[in-house]
């Protein structure tokens, strides 16, 4: 009786670690399609991205500011080189600007990706990219922010009391959304982040094979969970080893979430994993604009009565929590 137990016990065991290395395996092999399918993103994306509401034609376009870059090489930190793209006005203003730093998803670095980057300066934000290759621990993105502080702190530099350290988001797609909630929540300076978007965040079942581990449980900030509903985000609907970042593992991850923080779930039509860069850009720009600055346009996308994402036929599998 007791081999018989230990033996079914065994099988169990076995079964769960081939279906593992068999997710892996698929996964692993899906992220080198998709990232080998995955052209840079074009600099006038934001004038092929199909919008259906004014707010989200509004922020998809590009905002008022002129926008001007630099990169830097950097020694000891998780990335070589870092980026960052801010309004030209930060020059010659005397004000201080809202700040978000950016983690990479897989392959994707923030060569891949600059007018997403641009986008958000015209906005009037300082943006912050890097070159790091894995990014899950949020440790290249807690870097990125101690540069930029300690930019702004040197009387050298052009961002010399120009970052407002009271107004600073982060942003992360695919294994970047990972390194969103640990940036947060484990490394240092995750407190000065007071606004996150997760952008086809990778699903916990698949972080813990790949080493990536969460807790999303601990994050207390205001968030907003984006993804596609197409197959390499989505999934098939049916099998939990199929899809990166599908509406089950969204809805798991919101569940754990403090029951207080202010969050957004929200999953984008006809969108692909890598598309979520683009195509939910107008939405993160709305986002940390509300959140940051506290615009009280850029609020109606999410608060209110009927807020702007929940009417928008783009969109669907809307949930908005503790947010009035």
């Amino acid at each position: 009786m007791q081999t018989s137990f230990c033996n079914k016990q065994i099988a169990k065991i076995m079964k769960r670690i081939i279906v593992g290395i068999l997710t892996l395996l698929a996964v692993t092999a899906g992220c080198r399609a998709v990232l080998k399918n995955l052209n840079a993103v074009p600099g006038d994306y934001y004038a092929a991205v199909k919008t259906d509401k004014p707010l989200e034609s509004k922020y998809t376009a590009m905002g008022q500011y002129p926008v001007r870059s630099f990169a830097t090489a950097v020694q000891g930190k998780a990335f070589r080189q870092c980026k960052i793209w801010y309004p030209a006005e930060l020059e010659t203003s005397d004000k201080q600007y809202p700040a978000v730093i950016f983690a990479n998803g897989t392959g994707i670095p923030c060569s891949k990706y600059e007018p997403v980057f641009e986008h958000l300066a015209s906005w009037g934000f300082i943006a912050v990219g890097s070159d790091e290759e894995s990014s899950w621990s949020g440790l290249g993105a807690s870097q990125s922010l101690e540069l930029l502080v300690s930019l702004g702190s040197d009387k050298n530099s052009v961002f010399y009391n120009k970052v407002n350290t009271e107004q600073i988001g982060i942003s992360g797609h695919s294994q970047g959304g990972v390194a969103v909630i640990n940036a947060v929540n484990t490394q240092k300076g995750g407190r000065m982040f007071r606004s996150a978007f997760g952008a086809s965040t990778t699903k916990h079942e698949l972080s813990e094979l790949l080493k990536w581990p969460y807790d999303i449980s601990r994050f207390s900030i205001p968030y907003f969970a984006a993804a596609g509903t197409e197959g390499s985000d989505a999934g098939d609907g049916k099998d939990r080893n199929t899809g990166i970042a599908p509406l089950w593992s969204m809805i798991e991850n919101s569940a754990r979430m403090p029951a207080y923080t202010p969050s957004v779930r929200a999953r984008r039509k006809d969108a692909f994993h890598e598309q979520m860069l683009c195509k939910g850009d107008g939405y993160m720009t709305a986002w940390f604009l509300y959140t940051l600055t506290g615009d009280i346009e850029a609020k109606n996308v999410f608060a209110g009565k009927n807020p702007e994402l929940k009417q928008n036929q783009n969109w669907q599998d809307v949930e908005i929590k503790n947010i009035q």
